[in-house]
């Protein structure tokens, strides 16, 4: 097994070889070379919900406001704002020289387009976007935006870190329908996309954006001065974790974004190579049932399944063994929030043995139809989690076609509503941030607004109107009673499943520092 690891690691490394050689052997040249989650098959961060999406957009694009390390919201592109004395008038303004990687400038017609596109597909944007009555330009620097009602939230909305980013790109991109790709990929972030060099599933390449202006600032998460570091940052898609462990055991690679958790303790062993824990936010594991098909449009059949998970399985999959990689019983928000409660947690508590669960799956009217569970296999995470959800599925008796296919294909196919016959699907595995679960706004799973909700697209007028009463909220304790009413109507209606909180380390070479926690950031960091 270890020979074929290293000729397949050194078959890996073949194919950036030259490339990675020539640009090294170039005086001031510094490359990273980086293994991600997965392949980055979509590339636009409106259009896509995959977190790799969002990393590599965070690359590109910029954004008006970024969240710092306490997850406060801090200007970014916006050099700062004013508000009119009812609330309900925006001004913001733009730093001064900001340009698109194609030399021209940012204007605010540029911004407020983005603003509208990502409006349309973001659950936060979405609030915000309820309460606007104008998004338009009151010059090429100042975004004036009048709100039907005041919204205190509103830079929270924009400086999000989760998916769909409210990303600034130029006006003829943000002027397309969110449910239609960017034909090119241009932003004013700190890097540059090098579309001439993408070779898809294998290698995707960012060139340092020399005409960026970073804020001066100390970098803080996604706020603060972005100071980048290397000339050259290179993706290499290794699906295969042996090869990806050689591969930053022997140097041919910087930085493994999520190591698989069996090779840790190898890798913590390794010389002249580190772990470290990339979010202390956490990410949660999650099973998502298509709302739109039968038999999961029956919230009945979804409450028996939902009876008989055993977190524990599945987090001991993600994370291994150790507890102080993972937490259970794990409810509909991140415990750190006020939103978090026990209400209802009896279900995860005290779940129901198999055939305890079998009889509520009849009960609830389940009689055997097949359903399908999209598998990424391609990410080692989401796979394990998988693995341990399709064996539950079989035990409790549900007739499963279990799809195991590659992490770009579940993100094209979960965005489609047509009948399984026809490429839809019926239920899938993944995760999300945990810091995306500290309230309802930034928990996109937990929406119930049918179509207009993210791949599920669950219905619940009663989720819905708690996660209107969360933004008048006017204190903690208020907030609190609607996260205790929130958590039992999505036991009751189920949206989707928790899985369990779990803290994903990530692996670099030991002469790598300055390394942002968070998501992966390739401003900052730099080598010794």
């Amino acid at each position: 097994m270890r020979r074929r690891s290293l000729l397949v690691s050194g078959a890996a490394a073949a194919l950036a070889g030259p490339r990675l050689a020539a640009a090294q052997g170039q005086p001031g040249r510094r490359v990273l070379r980086f293994v991600p989650q997965a392949d980055l098959a979509l590339l636009d961060p409106i259009h896509s919900v995959a977190f790799v999406t969002r990393n590599h957009a965070l690359m590109v694009y910029d954004t008006l406001y970024g969240w710092d390390a306490n997850l406060k919201a801090q200007p970014q592109m916006a050099a700062g704002h004013t508000v009119s004395a009812d609330g309900r008038t925006w001004d913001i303004r733009l730093r001064e020289g900001l340009r698109f990687h194609d030399g021209e400038p940012v204007r605010a017609q540029d911004c407020a387009a983005s603003i509208r596109r990502w409006a349309t597909r973001d659950a936060f944007g979405q609030a915000l976007w309820a309460r606007v009555d104008t998004c338009a330009a009151a010059d090429d620097r100042t975004i004036r935006i009048t709100l039907k009602q005041p919204f205190p939230l509103l830079p929270d909305a924009m400086a999000k870190v989760g998916t769909h980013l409210c990303a600034i790109m130029p006006e003829r991109h943000a002027n397309l329908p969110s449910s239609q790709a960017v034909p090119e990929i241009i932003g004013s972030g700190p890097f540059r996309y090098v579309a001439s060099e993408r070779v898809p599933g294998s290698r995707n390449v960012y060139a340092k954006n020399d005409a960026y202006v970073p804020r001066q600032e100390p970098a803080s998460y996604m706020a603060g001065g972005k100071v980048v570091h290397f000339d050259r940052v290179e993706w290499l898609t290794i699906p295969d974790a042996s090869t990806a462990s050689a591969a930053l055991r022997q140097g041919e690679v910087d930085w493994w974004e999520l190591p698989t958790i069996d090779l840790v303790p190898q890798l913590r062993r390794a010389r002249g190579v580190k772990i470290d824990i990339l979010d202390p936010n956490g990410s949660v594991g999650f099973w998502r049932p298509n709302h739109l098909l039968a038999p999961f449009d029956n919230p009945a059949i979804l409450r028996a399944i939902m009876g008989g998970i055993q977190q524990k399985d599945f987090m001991i999959a993600a994370a291994g063994e150790d507890t102080n990689f993972w937490r259970v019983p794990y409810g509909f928000f991140a415990p750190s929030s006020v939103m978090a409660s026990d209400a209802g947690m009896e279900v995860f508590k005290a779940p129901k043995s198999i055939d305890e669960t079998k009889r509520a799956l009849a009960a609830a009217g389940y009689k055997g139809e097949p359903v399908n569970m999209l598998a990424a296999t391609d990410f080692p995470v989401i796979n394990a989690m998988c693995e341990v959800m399709g064996d539950y599925l079989r035990k409790i008796g549900l007739n499963l076609d279990y799809v195991a296919t590659d992490w770009g294909t579940v993100t094209q196919r979960i965005l489609k509503r047509d009948p399984v016959a026809q490429g839809g699907w019926n239920s899938m595995v993944s995760w999300t941030a945990g810091s995306a679960q500290v309230n309802p706004a930034g928990n996109n799973l937990i929406r119930g607004h049918g179509t207009s909700a993210i791949f599920g697209w669950p219905t619940s007028a009663e989720l819905e109107s708690l996660r209107n009463a969360w933004f008048e909220a006017p204190d903690d304790a208020a907030r609190a009673e609607i996260g205790r009413k929130m958590q039992l109507a999505a036991f009751r209606d189920v949206p989707y499943v928790p899985l369990g909180q779990f803290f994903s380390p990530t692996a670099l070479r030991g002469d790598l520092n300055g390394m942002l926690k968070g998501v992966a950031l390739f401003y900052n960091i730099q080598r010794a």
